[in-house]
């Protein structure tokens, strides 16, 4: 009789054992399952940002198919240097090296964007005659992108102003003693260019301790066509 009881209670314990496992392993699926539904809830899967459009030379909006795209700022107190870009080729800056005191000149074939030269020209102690000389060999349709640095009037005389006076400008004639100007023209244009921004040098009004604030001007030129 101890024998059998023995067997007996073995018996009735191993089925209370099984099923107290499997009673375990089925709410342990269970929970497993809510848990994952739970988090899916919890944190769903976002789509990635849109990423917005980048314009030639980052302007705020594309130029038509029939213009280029330019931005460009003047040079900073007597720090920073002048920048042009044009179709998205940086055409002078003070990374490129190629930018200095006084007017910073880019010229443009106004039919293909290419460039055809860089120069700047001092006009604190450099030789006004050397830019006249420049100004003069410019050929008709070319894109003439200008920019001032440090102080561009000292050396700056009427006839070299009306050279440029003659390209487009309307304020050239203004230009005075570390005043900042920006210009886009063209030599041969026959009417003022709207690309041109220009600002005083005032105590009262400067941005910087005896220098006025950073011009930034960008656009769409027009390709010549002819």
């Amino acid at each position: 009789m101890r024998v059998g009881g023995i067997l007996k209670l073995g018996v009735l314990l191993s089925v209370v054992f099984f099923a107290v496992f499997f009673a375990f392993q089925r709410l342990e699926i269970t929970f497993s399952l809510d848990w994952t539904g739970l988090l899916g809830r919890s944190a769903p899967i976002k789509d990635p940002p849109t990423q917005l459009p980048r314009y030639k030379c980052n302007l705020l909006k594309a130029c038509p198919p029939t213009h280029f795209a330019f931005k460009m700022n003047s040079g900073g107190a007597s720090v920073v240097g002048p920048k042009m870009c044009l179709e998205d080729n940086v055409l002078m800056s003070g990374v490129k090296n190629n930018v200095g005191r006084g007017l910073n000149i880019a010229l443009v074939d106004g039919k293909t964007g290419n460039v055809i030269k860089t120069d700047f020209f001092d006009m604190w102690a450099g030789d006004v005659n050397t830019l006249i000389k420049f100004l003069k060999e410019i050929e008709d349709g070319t894109l003439v992108m200008m920019a001032t640095f440090d102080d561009s009037s000292t050396k700056l005389n009427a006839e070299a102003r009306q050279l440029i006076s003659e390209m487009g400008s309307s304020s050239i004639h203004l230009l005075g003693f570390r005043d900042n100007w920006i210009f886009v023209g063209a030599k041969g244009i026959k009417n003022k260019t709207p690309f041109e921004e220009y600002i005083k040098n005032k105590a009262d009004t400067n941005k910087y301790d005896g220098w006025p604030e950073v011009l930034e001007m960008e656009g769409c030129i027009p390709i010549r066509q002819e």
